[in-house]
């Protein structure tokens, strides 16, 4: 769609000039309106008659006029003030009709901008009329979608395709190293412990990719599958498939009894309690329920990662909000927002397995969801996170 120059406009009447015109037009209007009303007022006092009777002396015939004139002065700063300020109402709401009238386009417009997202770059302003500058803007906004429906779509065939190429080597390495370790006969220690070194880092590029694709899913408003989720079930999945000791409340007995499983079935040491209050069912919202899952485990895992030996987590969802604190080291008030972005840590302990994705993706799922995530330090150590997805 070709865009429109300043040589379109030559021999059309443009805002600026239609602007000009029409509050010149209410201007003279008025000015007339006054000049005629000033007139009325000034006609009728300079008709005066002298009284009948003894001619007056000069010495009365100068304080009649005197006196006249003071009138006739006193009527007409009056009426002239009476004048401006009806011409100055009629002004201002004729002022307010035209402009209202010349505006409408750009309201339409302004209306029909806010609808579009990434969701539906494909529909366009089609905004019809005078090729004046109103026009100008829409066909300049309808070229702007344009080039960001292609450049979202050439961004999602550049994620499928970097999903398939990327993780095919990497299936394939870690079945070299498994053929490799399968052979018959003793395996060295150090090609035992090489092994199990190299499966760490392919395990930790498999999920830094993995945060990647996530991300620039979540970014680029790939939102397909829209369907009613309940924030209260995903954090209940998250929380129940952590190796902790869960402590419930205001859950039902099912939840319970997963909290409980959980504990029992797991072989390691429960390390960090976790609190659950939430109600399964509530906070039911409409979105991708992969991601907005991969969000609510996010921020749990996240809860897990970054604590202290013995500390604890407290998930709570109030209607569409889901709040997860935790415990641990001490954070800078005023460095915790960078927690948001990209690989970003704070200190040396936040590192490890980390991939640095975790709250990036968290932050990415909840805006393409019309949602935001709020991170603030926790007095005495650690974090509180907080999503608030709208219905």
């Amino acid at each position: 769609m070709p865009l429109l120059g300043p040589a379109v406009h030559a021999g059309r009447m443009g805002v600026r000039l239609r602007y000009t015109l029409l509050y010149g037009a209410m201007f003279l209007i008025c000015s007339a309106g006054l000049l005629v009303l000033v007139a009325a007022f000034g006609l009728r006092n300079t008709t005066r008659a002298t009284p009948y009777g003894q001619p007056p002396t000069r010495e009365e015939v100068g304080r009649m006029l005197a006196e006249q004139d003071e009138i006739r002065n006193r009527q007409l700063l009056a009426g002239v003030t009476l004048a401006l300020l009806v011409m100055l109402v009629l002004a201002v709401l004729v002022g307010r009709l035209l402009a209202g009238r010349v505006l409408r386009p750009l309201r339409v417009i302004t209306a029909a901008t806010r609808r579009i997202s990434a969701d539906n770059l494909h529909e366009r302003l089609a905004v019809t009329g005078p090729a004046d500058e109103v026009k100008a803007l829409a066909d300049t906004i309808d070229d702007l979608l344009g080039r960001l429906e292609e450049s979202f779509a050439a961004q999602r065939r550049f994620v499928a395709d970097a999903s398939h190429e990327l993780r095919t080597p990497l299936a394939t390495m870690r079945a070299s190293l498994d053929v490799a370790l399968a052979k018959p006969g003793p395996i060295p220690p150090e090609t035992d412990r090489l092994a199990g070194r190299l499966r760490t880092e392919l395990d930790q590029v498999d999920r830094l990719l993995e945060g990647f694709l996530l991300l620039a899913r979540a970014q680029h408003g790939a939102l397909d599958d829209r369907t009613e989720v309940s924030l209260a079930d995903l954090a209940l999945a998250a929380v129940t498939d952590k190796p902790a000791e869960t402590e419930t409340g205001a859950l039902t007995d099912k939840s319970e009894m997963f909290g409980r499983r959980r504990t029992i079935a797991d072989t390691r040491a429960a390390a960090v309690k976790i609190h659950a209050d939430l109600t399964p069912g509530d906070a039911v919202v409409r979105g991708n329920p992969v991601l907005l899952a991969r969000m609510v485990g996010n921020l749990v895992d996240n809860a897990f990662r970054h604590n202290v030996p013995g500390g604890r987590i407290r998930v709570t969802v109030r209607a569409t909000t889901l709040t997860v604190e935790s415990t641990g080291p001490l954070l800078d008030p005023a460095q915790v927002a960078r927690l948001g972005r990209p690989f970003q840590r704070l200190g040396p302990d936040r590192t490890g397995e980390s991939t640095g994705l975790g709250l990036s993706i968290v932050a990415a799922i909840a805006e393409a969801h019309g949602g935001t995530l709020d991170l603030a330090a926790r007095d005495g150590g650690g974090l509180i996170a907080t999503v608030q997805v709208p219905r």
